[in-house]
């Protein structure tokens, strides 16, 4: 749409900015207002000439870009659903199919609040996401045939998705960033997940700098704050080893494949792995002599992501380790606990074609909600009722925090428990925080004897004074 109705303010001169970029034009078109900052008093003088031209002759403006019609360039017109595919296509190789999932589902979350609302033929919220999750921001099926219907609600975002450079506009990016902040259904998401959303959003943005459709981040200049995530474990998950060793003991009997998924479990505890490490496990990454310590190579991890996200379209992609670098591998000193229950599980299981040592039942990969079932109903069994309505142990995942607690409190220095749990000392030291459960009495009792302590040395102060 055009207007006529032009204002142009007069040049500004924009002392927190220093030398880069500290003079702005500012002006209003149909009420909406705008403004671009220049290096020089020269080149913002010169730009606000050209709109003052364009006043002068009548041509009609563009309200959403705000710039005169003879003025729009490719650039000004790139909406935000061309820019986030261009985002996405940019960063796919760098991502880990995870990754993937989570900024196209991020992106997803965002597009539709950024969108002129006078385009007629809105689609369903449902099908608009669905539509933008499945084919619009996913490379991998961009050559795929589009069911009508999402194909329908994309047409209909290409054709009222915002010009990117109406993010300078405070409150589309106040809309965006609201919309990071709900769910699907209008309530308050998770912390974390508004968080990650954010980040996904700030990137995006930074990257329409870096393209030259914005001069730069509006996110830098909001008054929006996102709530605070939890940095800590909560040490209410983290079990104790003899609630660990119970679990451990009634997973054969909660499924018929349970003996199956014993030493899987035990190398979360006892040797702080996480569950797609564990998964990917091969004989050849493990030494296990008859007595005493044994040792983990851990190489590659096999995260589930989803066909959709990874390279080879299945359901896994093997990658290199988390936070190592490509081809590292981060050896783990396991206890003779796992070594048995390791050597036992490969005496009655054997091993894959491929030498895992954990597989589903035809071969294949674990699956997260198989083992997430065994290990909630073996937990259920195991532990008395008021475990169980509690978060002690709720995930298999709390295992490792379980490891990597009871390392830190049995005195292991820091910096070896972050090289066994493949941790940053800085993230590790912040983020396991937590003591194990039912510790909070020995650590009681010592307080106490410290206080007895210092209460006799006063009183032997008081007497020889």
């Amino acid at each position: 749409m055009s207007s006529y109705d032009v204002k142009v303010h007069d040049l500004q001169n924009r002392d927190d900015r220093g030398k880069g970029k500290s003079q702005r034009v500012r002006w209003v078109v149909a009420c909406k207002r705008f403004e671009r900052s220049f290096v020089s008093k020269t080149l913002a003088d010169r730009f606000r000439a050209d709109l003052l031209a364009a006043v002068n002759k009548g041509t009609p403006f563009d309200e959403l870009s705000g710039l005169p019609e003879s003025l729009v360039s490719t650039k000004d017109q790139t909406t935000w659903y061309e820019h986030c595919r261009a985002y996405v296509e940019m960063k796919w190789t760098q991502l880990a199919p995870k990754s993937r999932r989570s900024t196209v589902e991020s992106l997803a979350t965002i597009a539709p609040a950024l969108v002129r609302r006078d385009v007629r033929g809105a689609p369903d919220a449902e099908v608009l996401r669905r539509a933008l999750y499945r084919f619009g921001f996913n490379p991998s099926r961009w050559e795929q045939a589009v069911p009508a219907e999402e194909a329908a609600a994309l047409a209909w975002i290409s054709r009222a998705s915002l010009p990117v450079n109406r993010m300078r506009d405070t409150d589309h990016t106040r809309a965006a960033l609201n919309a990071c902040a709900r769910t699907t259904d209008g309530k308050p998401a998770a912390a974390t997940t508004v968080q990650r959303k954010r980040a996904v959003l700030y990137n995006a943005l930074g990257f329409a700098v870096e393209r030259g459709l914005l001069d730069f981040n509006p996110v830098d200049r909001m008054q929006w704050k996102a709530p605070a995530v939890a940095e800590q474990v909560d040490r209410r998950v983290v079990a104790n080893t003899a609630q660990v060793e119970a679990v451990l003991g009634a997973v054969p009997s909660v499924h018929r494949n349970g003996h199956h998924f014993v030493a899987f479990f035990a190398c979360l505890y006892y040797a702080g792995m996480r569950p797609s490490e564990a998964a990917f496990l091969r004989k050849a990454d493990c030494h296990l002599p008859e007595k005493g310590w044994g040792r983990i190579d851990l190489a590659e991890t096999s995260p589930m992501a989803g066909a959709d996200w990874t390279d080879n379209g299945e359901v896994r992609q093997v990658q290199g380790l988390k936070h190592r670098a490509e081809n590292e591998i981060r050896p783990v000193p396991i206890p003779p606990e796992l070594v048995r229950l390791l050597r036992q599980h490969i005496d009655r299981h054997g091993v894959a074609e491929d030498g895992r040592l954990f597989r589903a039942a035809r071969g294949g990969h674990l699956s997260e909600s198989t083992y997430g079932r065994i290990w909630r109903d073996a937990r259920a069994k195991a532990l008395t009722a008021e475990q169980v309505g509690s978060p002690l142990a709720g995930r298999p995942y709390d295992l490792r925090h379980a490891a990597v607690s009871l390392w830190l409190n049995g005195g292991v220095p820091a910096t070896e428990v972050a090289r066994r749990a493949g941790h940053g000392v800085a993230v590790l030291l912040k983020v396991y925080a937590g003591c194990i459960d039912g510790e909070e009495a020995e650590v009681n009792r010592r307080i106490e004897r410290a206080l007895g302590a210092s209460r006799g040395r006063g009183r032997s102060r008081g007497k020889g004074a």
